[in-house]
């Protein structure tokens, strides 16, 4: 009912928009829903589940651009326009796949739901249901004893320049990754030893072998969800002028780039990123989606800081917000304003991640799991739900914790039943007293403040300044401590020096959220917290940022990538759960959606919503089988 409501007040809106986003005013055609590409037919392991130049163009297709090039550079039609925030905060350095340190976000995000919107992957993940849908690609199948991978690409796919996306093309990707020791080639080496085209359609990814073994086949499947099939000919260009230069090749603008997704660079600078759409693009064959996007033009405004973004949602200048509203329901329910989210009531988004508190496991006094286990207990999560996260999350209670975080798919690995003796309640002062009590953790000098091996408990739980949301929740776990004799104070460093203390294990507690749903899940999940080989990474973004260290539960996420039978991996992941809970290198904080997805209606609507029924998840009409968004979106009036 609220969305017909909104739909109404969206028509009534349409008229009073601000001057300068009416730029244009032409009118589009209702568009005929998509077809849905066929789901991947897969074997899955575990979770079951001197180069050519681009050509000139033709005169009469030059002539046509500058027919539709808008007066002022940086503006667009409106109604041809889909607009962003909350995604892109600075001037776009590159559009290359290999660069170290991009910060193109509308361009590329590689990871479980990459964003392909100018790049593309062979496949798209989709946190609906679990499944793989074909993109680049169309089905893949392992071998019988999962080493050897095969995929089998789109004949219908091609590049901007009209040639074919080719076998030749994902094999060089990796090449080239891999040659020039990129993040993605160092990561991905490790799992797959060759990536061979085996005739124009057919790609053959070997797995690296430990006793005839797959090394981690859940990592191979990964790699078709999460990186970016590039052109071998443009590549060679690339490489060519750089002679051969890794560094110079990584840091390449690739400002010329050859593309296949459906929209192109158009406009970049400090004020605006724009794309517009390819209407010559591959997908809308009937392999695909079977027509084009239909906003023409993809864009986003870059805002100085999340109110300037909000208030440009509120005011109808942006269609699509990834940013944290507080009470983001007052926008509807006190404002009137056409403005949706994935649920009409609370958490109002689709939650996928959990921000957590990490204990330095190397620290005196946090090495011990009862003063890490008190602090855990005694944290008020209800106060953190409703006041940082103003309700926008589920309750321990509702979702109790385990390794798998909130999807409902992930949680049918685990046996809740299990775990029920090792769920703390809320705010269990009494019992936090009572465990450090019991472990002889106590206050021997009257100070209030409990010591071990004679020094005083004194941590600093610390995340960026300015994340109001995580600052507040870390305020509460220092409220906490003070309950129960541990002296907690909060640290809000600069993002840059978070960072550089959260990755190098230079901190008492800290504040990070774990991998959102993935072709990987619940596993990278359980990597993230438990993983020896991340806590022995130089410079750590993976995981386990406090450098805890298990035997058995490494040892159990050396068999899950290989194990194919549903109750041993739900035996495993119980298991995890139960040694995270009882250990506590780490604990959950709160659910929260691995994007915030808040739109206004006054302009797009049909957007993607969780009484839809057309399997669409609430990933920004951009992410993973999230895409599918834009050849469903209609115009308000």
């Amino acid at each position: 009912m609220k969305n017909i409501i909104r739909k109404v007040v969206a028509l009534l809106c349409v008229g009073s928009m601000s001057a300068a986003m009416l730029v244009g005013c032409g009118g589009s055609e209702e568009p005929a829903a998509p077809a849905e590409p066929a789901v991947a037919e897969a074997e899955e392991p575990a979770a079951e589940e001197p180069a050519a130049e681009e050509p000139a163009a033709e005169p009469e297709e030059e002539a046509a651009e500058e027919e539709a090039a808008p007066a002022d550079e940086g503006s667009t039609p409106r109604e041809e326009t889909l607009y962003f925030a909350g995604q892109q905060w600075g001037t776009i350095n590159d559009w290359n796949p290999m660069s170290p340190n991009s910060n193109n976000a509308m361009g590329q995000t590689q990871k479980d739901t990459a964003r392909t919107l100018v790049w593309e992957t062979p496949f798209m993940y989709n946190s609906m249901d679990g499944k793989l849908y074909g993109l680049l690609a169309t089905d893949y199948s392992w071998n019988d004893d999962q080493t050897v991978l095969t995929v089998k690409m789109n004949p219908d796919a091609h590049w901007s320049d009209g040639t074919p996306v080719t076998a030749e093309d994902m094999a060089y990707t990796f090449d080239t990754h891999v040659k020039y020791e990129s993040s993605f080639g160092s990561d991905y080496a490790v799992y797959i030893d060759s990536i061979t085209a085996k005739d124009d359609q057919t790609v053959e990814i070997a797995a690296k072998l430990d006793g005839g073994k797959a090394v981690n086949p859940l990592k191979v499947i990964a790699y078709l969800t999460n990186i970016y099939v590039m052109p071998k000919a443009y590549l060679e260009t690339v490489e060519e002028r750089n002679g051969g230069d890794a560094d110079k090749i990584k840091q390449d603008a690739m400002e010329d780039l050859i593309a296949s997704g459906p929209y192109l660079p158009y406009i970049d600078n400090d004020q605006k990123v724009i794309l517009i759409r390819d209407d010559n693009y591959w997908g809308q064959a009937d392999s695909m989606w079977g027509k084009l996007p239909v906003p023409k033009y993809i864009a986003h405004t870059i805002y100085k800081d999340n109110a300037a973004g909000q208030v440009a949602l509120q005011q109808g200048e942006v269609d699509v917000c990834q940013q944290f509203i507080t009470d983001v329901q007052k926008l509807w329910l006190d404002e009137d304003l056409p403005i949706s989210t994935w649920y009409d009531e609370a958490p109002y988004g689709m939650t996928a991640v959990m921000p957590s508190m990490f204990f330095n496991c190397e620290r005196p006094g946090l090495d011990q799991k009862e003063v890490r286990k008190a602090i855990a207990m005694a944290t008020d999560y209800e106060q953190i739900i409703a006041s940082a996260m103003s309700g926008q999350s589920q309750t321990f209670d509702e979702l109790p914790r385990c390794i798998a975080g909130p999807s409902e798919a992930d949680r049918a690995y685990i046996d809740f039943d299990a775990l029920k003796d090792l769920q703390w309640k809320n705010a269990d002062i009494e019992g936090a007293n009572k465990l450090l009590d019991d472990a002889g953790i106590v206050d021997t000098d009257g100070d209030g403040i409990r010591e071990y091996d004679g020094k005083n408990l004194s941590f600093k739980a610390e995340c960026p300044t300015g994340w109001t949301d995580w600052n507040a929740s870390m305020e509460i776990v220092a409220a906490a401590g003070k309950e129960i004799g541990i002296d907690i104070s909060t640290y809000f460093p600069e993002a840059n020096s978070f960072y550089d203390d959260m990755t190098t294990c230079n901190f008492d507690i800290c504040m990070w959220s774990c991998p959102g749903a993935g072709a990987m899940s619940p596993y990278s999940k359980a990597m993230f917290y438990f993983s020896e080989e991340y806590a022995k990474i130089a410079s750590n973004w993976s995981g386990n940022f406090g450098h805890y260290m298990n035997d058995d539960a490494e040892k159990i996420l050396e068999a899950i990538p290989l194990e194919t039978d549903e109750a041993k991996l739900k035996e495993y992941y119980t298991e995890l759960s139960k040694l995270w809970l009882d250990e506590v290198p780490s604990a959950a904080l709160m659910y929260r959606p691995e994007q915030f997805f808040a739109v206004n209606e006054s302009v797009w609507t049909n957007f993607p919503a969780a009484d839809a029924g057309n399997n669409i998840p609430p990933l920004m009409c951009t992410d993973g089988y999230g895409i599918a968004a834009l050849y469903e979106l209609e115009l308000a009036e």
